[in-house]
């Protein structure tokens, strides 16, 4: 009898020590450099955080300031004018530098009201998208679609107004199809596109 609780104590220590020392290879295996997964919406919250304050920063910080005391303007063909980009055009020149990494992350502006045809809506997703940003600027619109056979996550943001100059741009313009936008209004959407793995 006494043999045969040394014996069940010891296969319970040797349990307890091997699940234990089980978790604990397990769990520096994983500190060790195992991949570390994040949800695509984190991702879009992150990169969107990132453009959202470089863009704030940018529009109020550079360019509000430089034409408030006449340093320099901001203006639409800035690259002929020896002027600053306009934000929106910021934002577009360098989703368009991240585009050529080659790292499949895109962003863009996209608008139900843009001033350039190859900023309205692609596709259906976004024409959805931007309506629901519209109705809810607080709130993204995401979802999994696919271009070809790729598979990629995409979130769109309220793109909105601001500073003045937004504004003035967007309700100035020549080819503007909406000219009563006002301060913080939702003027289109911040798409952003981020490739995941086949399904």
């Amino acid at each position: 009898m006494k043999h045969a609780m040394v014996w069940a104590s010891a296969l319970i220590m040797f349990t307890v020590v091997g699940l234990a020392g089980y978790w604990i290879v397990t769990s520096l295996r994983k500190d060790a450099g195992a991949p570390v997964t994040i949800a695509p919406e984190m991702v879009a919250e992150y990169v969107h955080a990132v453009i959202e304050a470089n863009r704030t920063v940018y529009a109020t910080g550079v360019v509000e300031k430089m034409q408030e005391r006449g340093i320099v303007q901001a203006a639409e063909h800035w690259k002929q004018e020896n002027a600053l980009p306009l934000p929106a055009q910021f934002l577009i020149e360098t989703g368009r530098l991240v585009a050529e990494k080659g790292s499949g992350l895109k962003y863009k502006l996209v608008s139900l009201w843009p001033i350039y045809v190859w900023n309205a809506p692609a596709t259906d997703f976004e024409r959805t998208g931007l309506e629901a940003v519209i109705k809810n600027p607080n709130v993204p619109y995401t979802g999994f679609v696919r271009h070809g056979h790729e598979r990629y996550f995409q979130a769109i943001y309220a793109d909105v107004a601001v500073t003045p100059a937004c504004v003035t741009c967007h309700n100035n313009h020549a080819n503007s199809p909406k000219r009563d936008f006002k301060l913080n209004d939702v003027m289109g959407g911040i798409v952003i596109t981020i490739p995941v793995s086949p399904q």
